[in-house]
């Protein structure tokens, strides 16, 4: 039998709108596991928000969090721990310029550690999944180690502007993205970090040819790695650019698109 690995992006993709994995769609991943594919997370959040999932689905394989910046393998050091995080130097200078862009507000995670420029309740409830520790305050000071990732919070007419500062200034440094609505954030990783770095770094470890990589995404944090995939394949719920360029769409995240896809495709 030839095994596939299958990717499974977390938000809008294998979980509901209510943050749960729909019981089809974990009926039919387990199945998949038996019949001896690789099922594995690929997800922009980082790991201590999105082990509760890993355990649900009982993996046993690495994960990649922070859209790539972070790969690892949660029962298993020697596997190896792939951390990529931005040059605190380039972060100091985004700090720098804030006000000129109008941004409201700046976090970083140095992996489980949260620094907040200023005290904002909605991103502390963004990041609080895990209970990392948090630190409010200057982020020119309080920052002593490069960060795995950064969100700039900004208003909606000045998320362009931000960005075209960033790819102008640090496009070979950094990577960066905005949120669906209804956030207003840009997120940036360190540049050539992205799901899809990710997935080839595992898919190389199982030795499975991207021709047998199944990758389900929504969002534009998917788009590389839905193009990477040998079948890419985007949820009804997804971004049109990514349906633009997936190889299939599935049903949307309500209605057990993983489950529905796998099922058929597998003859499970």
């Amino acid at each position: 039998m030839e095994r596939y690995l299958i990717a499974l992006d977390l938000d809008g993709t294998l979980l509901k709108d209510d943050k749960t994995i729909s019981p089809l769609t974990k009926e039919v991943i387990f199945r998949a596991k038996e019949a001896g594919h690789i099922v594995v997370i690929a997800t922009g959040r980082p790991y201590r928000a999105s082990k509760m999932y890993y355990a649900e689905l009982s993996l046993t394989t690495p994960i990649v969090n922070f859209n790539g910046a972070f790969v690892h393998h949660p029962n298993d050091d020697s596997w190896g721990i792939y951390h990529t995080p931005l040059e605190l130097k380039t972060v100091k200078e985004i700090i720098e310029v804030s006000e000129t862009y109008h941004v409201k507000n700046i976090l970083a995670e140095v992996m489980d550690d949260v620094y907040i420029h200023e005290h904002d309740e909605k991103l502390l409830d963004i990041v609080q999944l895990g209970n990392p520790t948090i630190e409010i305050g200057d982020l020119r000071q309080m920052l002593k180690a490069d960060p795995t990732s950064i969100l700039i919070h900004t208003d909606e007419e000045h998320v362009d502007d931000i960005q075209a500062y960033l790819s102008d200034v640090h496009a070979n440094v950094l990577h960066h993205r905005r949120w669906a609505a209804p956030w207003h954030i840009i997120e940036i990783v360190r540049a050539g970090i992205h799901k899809a770095s990710g997935l080839q770094r595992i898919a190389e470890y199982y030795q499975i040819p991207k021709e047998r990589v199944i990758a389900f995404g929504d969002e534009d944090n998917d788009l590389e790695m839905i193009e990477w995939a040998g079948y890419g394949i985007a949820m009804g719920n997804a971004i049109e650019p990514l349906k633009q360029i997936a190889n299939d769409v599935t049903k949307t995240n309500e209605e057990d698109g993983i489950g529905v896809y796998l099922k058929a495709l597998l003859k499970l």
